[in-house]
């Protein structure tokens, strides 16, 4: 087998070129609008899909450098955080505690759903739970961070294996039914949406030629890297206590705090002048490009050895995340707009990750409008509250 390593400016630039054909597909095929199909999901697809051939037809293992990958999330999350406000946090309150109360007890039966199928095919049954909330709530890196356990105390020995190919399917899976689960909760129920110009995330479709100057782009660029300085502090300050979280829940609170105090102080004053649209905009490209080069680095001959296994569960997971999201998140979250956001972003939190999540909503709220209570409630959850839960609920699953 030949192994052919990308240096990470070619990865990166690559990315771009994939960004944009995932952008220009969105814009000539309607049917992908229609159902707001993220846009780096098709670039990012279309790459993972040719490595993958190169890997079985010419016998070929392309690696990429995505170490630039995780900064482009902090950037993300701290434009979130900046254009955040107090308000909206207040009023999402009672929505966060309902979500978060959906997310635990689908974590549940997400595992369930894996420990049976498991069980069915004859294996080990924790070893179903690769399948379950440790490789798709979780991530890969908490797949990863439990494999050695799997293997040393449960004698799974292809845990990490079936962790990853699961987290491979169900980040495909994430990124492509929050836009169609939105889409006929929207149509079926006659949802209005709230119609607001200014997205959290991006712009709107029909305003791709917005008015950006450079001073406008270059103050967004500035308070978004102050935002990760005092983010990265944050992070070392909570580590001090003994508390661990990702470093971008650190960079969403530091943009928080910036943004409101700012306008607490300065009211009407503008500190950063026309800064807004720059700060949508850096943080859809770095979204984008995350997710962009998170699907390139997709190995799919990881699933070879595990296929029937894989397919049965997965399918089983999505059907889930599909039909508790349809039946039981919109109703629970209220039955407007906003809830049908949180339900494009649930497939994201059940299936993939914090930035699918992000990204379906994104790709919804370019197509219909703005859902600001949405962009703060769910990324609370799933980058920070939802972790401290999962980790608890594995930890109780694999003791018993």
């Amino acid at each position: 087998m030949e192994i052919l390593e990308v240096h990470g400016f070619v990865s990166f630039t690559l990315a771009i070129i994939l960004l944009f054909i995932g952008k220009g597909l969105v814009m000539r095929v309607e049917i992908l609008r229609r159902y707001s199909i993220p846009e780096p999901v098709i670039g990012g697809f279309l790459c993972a899909a040719v490595v993958g051939l190169a890997y079985f037809l010419l016998d070929l293992q392309i690696s990429f450098d995505l170490e630039i990958r995780d900064w482009l999330l902090l950037y993300f999350f701290a434009a979130i955080g900046l254009k955040a406000d107090i308000r909206t946090l207040i009023s999402g309150g009672k929505p966060l505690v309902i979500l978060l109360a959906l997310a635990t007890v689908y974590i549940v039966l997400q595992n369930f759903v894996g420990v049976g199928v498991a069980s069915a095919f004859g294996m080990e049954p924790k070893a179903g739970l690769m399948v379950g909330s440790i490789s798709l709530i979780g991530g890969v890196g908490t797949a990863m961070a439990w494999a050695p356990t799997f293997v040393e105390n449960l004698g799974i020995g292809n845990a990490l294996e079936i962790g990853v190919a699961a987290n491979t399917v169900g980040l495909i899976s994430a990124a492509v039914i929050g836009g169609p689960i939105a889409r006929y909760l929207i149509v079926k129920h006659r949802i209005t949406p709230g119609g607001e110009e200014q997205l959290d995330v991006g712009v709107e479709h029909k305003d791709l030629h917005i008015k950006v100057d450079y001073y406008g782009v270059l103050w967004a660029w500035l308070w978004l890297n102050i935002a990760m300085m005092i983010g990265y502090l944050i992070d070392l300050e909570l580590e001090s206590l003994g508390l661990q979280l990702p470093l971008f829940v650190s960079c969403l609170i530091a943009g928080i705090l910036i943004g409101n105090a700012r306008n607490l102080i300065f009211r009407k004053q503008e500190l950063w002048p026309g800064s807004g649209i720059g700060i949508s905009l850096i943080s859809d490209i770095s979204l984008g490009m995350f997710l962009t080069m998170a699907l390139m680095g997709l190995q799919i001959w990881e699933l070879q050895g595990l296929l029937g296994f894989i397919t049965v569960a997965m399918t089983i997971q999505i059907i889930l995340s599909i039909a508790f999201t349809i039946l039981l998140v919109f109703p629970f979250m209220g039955r407007d707009y906003e809830a049908s956001v949180i339900s494009a972003g649930f497939g994201g939190i059940t299936l993939g990750s914090t930035a699918t999540a992000i990204v379906n909503m994104g790709a919804v709220a370019k197509q219909y409008g703005a859902a600001h209570r949405a962009f703060i409630v769910v990324p609370l959850v799933c980058g920070f509250f939802i972790d401290l839960v999962n980790a608890l609920i594995i930890n109780f699953f694999v003791s018993i």
